[in-house]
């Protein structure tokens, strides 16, 4: 029988480009090659796809691969894709990644992808939108504001003194739209906010401003499956750093993780299984997705970051949730292609 040609799709447009090599690279290494032909397929930063031979995926960065994408690799133009691969494992993060312009462009051209469609991914990257529709589901979420940079350039002033006396401080400002902490600032004076404010707005043209949480943070996968969405497992989750950044989320070190949660009482366990896949439903992500959340010290349990997808590095929930539920990374990356087939079979228009 035919091998699946599974196009891993990485590198990408947005500020998370290293982080989505890592994962594609991840990718290819563990899937099973008994079953799946894997395609690395990378993204530059023009949107175009290129197949890499091996020597290129092994290299460490973006940049050493685009140096060598005219000599080294095959360009493929968005109509061809189809007579390359068979199915889409998505690997890119952030902004036209994780967001739904892959996931468009994907239905058009009628190939099967991982993860969630083009609504549901949309809103896994839009906080302002996802914590309308969680807390309209009875999912409970930080109480938060959104600051559109037309109105704060307006006013900066009048704005930084509506915000302080709504959540007073600290509080938390953050880009509408990116992932992996990038721009996220805890203001603990209100001399920090204009600046916080102006480096969010770098990444987008809005700004969550949130109140600011003190507690656990935690994150869960959700595997679905025969239409049924599962916890995979309740990772708990204490950054070096003030707050989970991107280098506590990426460098080795940096924070610590325990599957299951070590001090979270299983009561609480079971409250976080309930709110992640209620959020999980609520959203309409598909095939799988990540939720994370905080558990306050009074006890409440708050969903603060749905995604509807995650990092596939070695170190990430993923994996090590799965590994808890005794699965090597192959049986779990078959598991999700599989799971995805399946719901892009039974569709009827774009998933």
């Amino acid at each position: 029988m035919e091998k699946l040609r599974v196009g891993i799709i990485m590198g990408g447009l947005s500020s998370e480009k290293e982080v989505s090599l890592n994962s594609g690279r991840n990718v290819y290494d563990n899937m099973d090659k008994d079953r799946y032909e894997p395609i690395p397929l990378f993204m530059d930063e023009r949107g175009r796809f290129w197949i890499l031979p091996w020597q290129l995926v092994s290299q460490n960065t973006t940049v050493d691969i685009v140096e060598n994408l005219e000599k080294k690799a095959r360009h493929i133009p968005y109509d061809d894709l189809s007579r390359e691969i068979d199915f889409a494992f998505i690997a890119l993060h952030g902004k036209y990644g994780d967001d739904g312009c892959i996931q468009g462009l994907l239905e058009l051209l009628r190939i099967p992808y991982t993860g969630s469609g083009v609504l549901a991914s949309a809103l896994g990257m839009d906080k302002h939108m996802q914590q309308q529709i969680l807390s309209a589901a009875g999912v409970a979420t930080p109480r938060s504001v959104l600051i559109v940079e037309e109105e704060w350039r307006k006013d900066s002033a009048a704005a930084a003194k509506g915000l302080i006396k709504n959540f007073g401080i600290p509080l938390v400002t953050k880009p509408s739209r990116e992932g992996s902490s990038i721009g996220v600032t805890i203001v603990r004076d209100s001399s920090m906010l204009e600046e916080a404010v102006e480096s969010a707005l770098v990444w987008d043209r809005s700004v969550l401003a949130e109140e600011f949480l003190e507690g656990t943070e935690f994150s869960c996968i959700v595997l679905e499956e025969d239409g049924l969405p599962r916890v995979l497992g309740v990772t708990e989750i204490h950054p070096q750093s003030a707050f989970y950044t991107y280098d506590d989320k990426y460098m080795p070190g940096r924070c610590s993780k325990f599957t299951p949660p070590k001090t979270i009482p299983p009561a609480v366990v079971e409250r976080i299984r309930r709110e992640v896949l209620k959020a999980y439903s609520a959203l309409g992500f598909r095939s799988y997705g990540r939720i994370d959340g905080f558990v306050l010290n009074d006890g409440r349990v708050l969903v603060t970051d749905p995604n509807s997808s995650s990092g596939m590095a070695p170190s990430s929930f993923f994996f090590e949730q799965a590994a808890e539920a005794e699965m090597l990374p192959s049986m779990i990356i078959s598991e999700l292609i599989e799971i995805s087939r399946t719901i892009h079979g039974r569709k009827k228009g774009p998933l």
